[in-house]
């Protein structure tokens, strides 16, 4: 295994909301192979995120409709993570001039990216947002857990943008990421999916 010696040779930065949790090339955990997961929050020592990269093969329009008119395309239900997957949970690319600060309905993340209260339902968006995804439950380590799997080299650290969040269902997310990275990273870009050959 290269990517725990990779990964631990590179500056870090620290997981916090906004920023991304990049898989390494070569982590054998399956459910984290090509990960890219959005940090939305920290709260009691505990981290949550959304997975980026792992599109359904439902539609908003079957589950969720009164938010089709807001949800970028490919209008697919993302899986965000294996945690609570009843529920769902909106992140979203503001329009530009839009104080995120100032929107009760939104909750900062990074520039023009934000976390959005579904509860108030999509008119209360409709004219902040230039595109959000819809996700399926959600990533969550304990106390410890994340800097752990962290210290191993199973995910590096990077600043998440609005694009990551709603790209077009042809982007590969995980390669895009490694490609905007100093190097030796965009090396590994076009490294292979792990396949699980007993699955």
């Amino acid at each position: 295994m290269y990517a725990d010696r990779l990964f631990n040779a590179l500056e870090r930065n620290d997981p916090a909301p906004g920023q991304l949790l990049v898989a390494a090339p070569d982590v054998l955990v399956p459910h984290y192979n090509r990960s890219v997961v959005l940090i939305t929050e920290q709260h009691a020592g505990r981290t949550y995120g959304v997975d980026l990269t792992k599109r359904s093969e439902m539609a908003v329009f079957n589950v969720m409709p009164e938010w089709l008119p807001v949800v970028a395309k490919p209008q697919a239900l993302y899986i965000g993570g294996p945690h609570n997957q009843q529920a769902a949970i909106g992140v979203a690319m503001t329009r530009q001039g839009v104080d995120i600060e100032k929107q009760p309905s939104l909750s900062r993340l990074a520039p023009r990216l934000a976390l959005v209260d579904l509860r108030v339902g999509p008119d209360a968006v409709t004219e902040l947002v230039e595109g959000m995804r819809l996700f399926a439950g959600h990533f969550e380590w304990g106390p410890g857990e994340l800097d752990e799997e962290i210290d191993r080299g199973e995910w590096y650290v990077a600043p998440a943008l609005p694009q990551d969040v709603v790209s077009s269902g042809s982007t590969d997310t995980w390669s895009d990421v490694m490609k905007r990275q100093a190097m030796p990273l965009p090396l590994f870009s076009t490294f292979p999916r792990y396949i699980d050959e007993d699955n």
